[in-house]
């Protein structure tokens, strides 16, 4: 069986320094749409260097990933075929607001394993910490089709209840045509994102926007319109990949409030073919984030 699932979850973990700067982050803040308008005060703390904070979602990119998902693949235990490898969600908890620049020790192993029947979960974990003690833990689902079936444990379910009533602010971002190129500058270099050749290899009419990226876009949104602008109250955050977003395409991000936390679901408007549209968002939507939470103080 390529998935040795007690060998997985035994394996010694993979420790790496990790480092970045304040031009990394500038970077990442750019490839998610950020400062626009140029001049806006509220931008500004995501792209001027004087003003400049870090949207907690950094961690997903923060040292390109490392050791990252292609490294866990390679664990002892794991021997899969990536083509049959789908992202299919991320967590972060923050342990306390990430700087602006920093050196730190990022260590990955794998944390579970799951058995969904047609296929395998692993999930990733990569806790960092710099001198000063732990600063997030990132937990990242991985699915991998045609490896279940052995009668391991099926896992929690990490489906929530759909929100209800009227979401209390919706958001539009317009993703531009080149922000997938200007996204995988922040370490992501897979052809899937920038390739048409290889795009349409892998079933698509053109290249993909990272899921990532629609992540962090997602998370700015809220911070930016329910949290005051202020990064350093988002305590975790998690969300489930269910659709893919073509550059050029537009984001509909609802949100709904609750005590310490925000619940939010993402679409992707215009240019999604009829049998991929989500009935539940009306004939222009297809959702993109499911089952997406922010807690926060």
């Amino acid at each position: 069986m390529p998935i040795d699932a007690a060998k997985a979850l035994a394996a010694e973990p993979r420790s790496g320094e990790i480092t970045w700067d304040r031009k990394d982050v500038q970077l990442y803040h750019l490839g998610l749409g950020a400062g626009v308008p140029a001049t806006d005060p509220d931008e500004l703390r995501y792209t001027l260097e004087s003003k400049l904070h870090v949207l907690p979602s950094f961690a997903t990119v923060a040292g390109a990933g490392s050791p990252g998902v292609i490294s866990g693949l390679s664990m002892p235990g794991v021997d899969v075929d990536l083509a049959r490898v789908l992202h299919g969600g991320q967590t972060i908890e923050l342990h306390r607001p990430i700087p602006v620049e920093g050196k730190a020790l990022a260590t990955g192993r794998i944390a579970a394993v799951y058995d969904k029947g047609k296929a395998a979960v692993l999930v990733m974990r990569t806790e960092v910490a710099d001198a000063e003690g732990p600063l997030w833990t990132n937990d990242a689902q991985i699915f991998v089709r045609g490896e279940g079936g052995w009668g391991g444990d099926r896992g929690p379910s990490t489906r929530l209840e759909e929100p209800t009533g009227a979401p209390d602010r919706t958001v539009e971002r317009q993703v531009r045509e080149e922000q997938a190129l200007l996204y995988r500058l922040s370490g992501d270099w897979n052809p899937l994102h920038a390739d048409p050749e290889f795009a349409k290899l892998a079933g698509f009419d053109r290249p993909i926007l990272h899921g990532l990226c629609t992540y962090g876009m997602t998370l700015k949104a809220v911070v930016d319109t329910l949290l005051g602008g202020d990064v350093a109250r988002v305590r975790s955050y998690t969300t489930r990949f269910a659709g893919v977003v073509y550059p050029g395409e537009t984001l509909r991000i609802r949100m709904w409030r609750r005590e310490g936390s925000v619940r939010a679901a993402v679409s992707a408007v215009r240019g999604v073919p009829p049998l991929e549209r989500s009935r539940e968002w009306g004939t222009d939507d297809a959702s993109v984030l499911a089952d997406t939470v922010v807690t926060h103080s």
